[in-house]
């Protein structure tokens, strides 16, 4: 059975060292106001930069990033989804950036998923500040779906760098479901993930709070 939101607080507070030290620790989304501030080739570099580091060592990407934002101008969304096959083919042997071919082509394939959702909504700021977090789970099927290399964790972690409030399953995350009963193994099945979702909807009801700050809660509490 769950138990309720503050119950878990308060073991991940005896955990951690106190509720001051767990509220020091917590994300802070942004509001939707500032999601709309935010300029689509920003959107566009987070996205390859979350891109980038899966399954890679962070900090080497953040070692070459100055090369990156040169290498694809600055991430502008119309210029990079009209890049050429031959502006792809050299990046690809690039060595001031990470020459994975796949990766590469995935900025093209991005900025034209950013463009189709600028022409729907008006801009990606809008399509994140408009999507409702009792529907996160949905969100993240769209990155899969419409983008490209931003299933599972990569497009939560963009979602989490940009200030959208999400969760992270993370394995003390998921550990932690697991011993609420929510699931009984890392989810992936859309059942599965609509449990979850379920879990963080009646958390998040519970305490006010929002979903960054319950999966931060959730990671510390195991």
């Amino acid at each position: 059975m769950m138990e309720s939101f503050d119950s878990i607080f308060q073991r991940a507070a005896e955990r951690k060292g106190g509720v001051d030290a767990i509220e020091a620790l917590l994300p802070v989304a942004a509001d939707p106001a500032d999601l709309l501030k935010i300029p689509d080739d920003r959107y566009l570099a987070e996205m390859t930069r979350c891109v980038f580091r899966s399954g890679f060592v962070w900090k080497i990407i953040e070692s070459k990033w100055a090369n990156f934002e040169t290498a694809f101008d600055g991430f502008d969304v119309s210029g990079n989804a009209m890049m050429s096959d031959e502006k792809l083919e050299a990046l690809s042997t690039d060595a001031a950036i990470v020459r994975n071919g796949m990766k590469i082509r995935s900025v093209r394939r991005n900025a034209a998923f950013i463009l189709e959702v600028r022409e729907q909504c008006g801009s990606f700021g809008r399509y994140l500040a408009d999507w409702p977090e009792e529907k996160i789970v949905g969100l993240w099927d769209e990155l899969k779906v419409r983008g490209d290399r931003l299933g599972g964790q990569t497009g939560r972690f963009f979602l989490r760098f940009v200030g959208k409030a999400t969760p992270v399953l993370s394995a003390d995350v998921v550990a932690a479901l697991i011993g609420q009963g929510v699931i009984d193994k890392p989810p992936a099945s859309k059942k599965s993930l609509a449990a979850v979702q379920q879990a963080f909807n009646r958390w998040a009801q519970e305490s006010g709070r929002d979903l960054s700050q319950i999966s931060r809660v959730l990671a510390m509490s195991v």
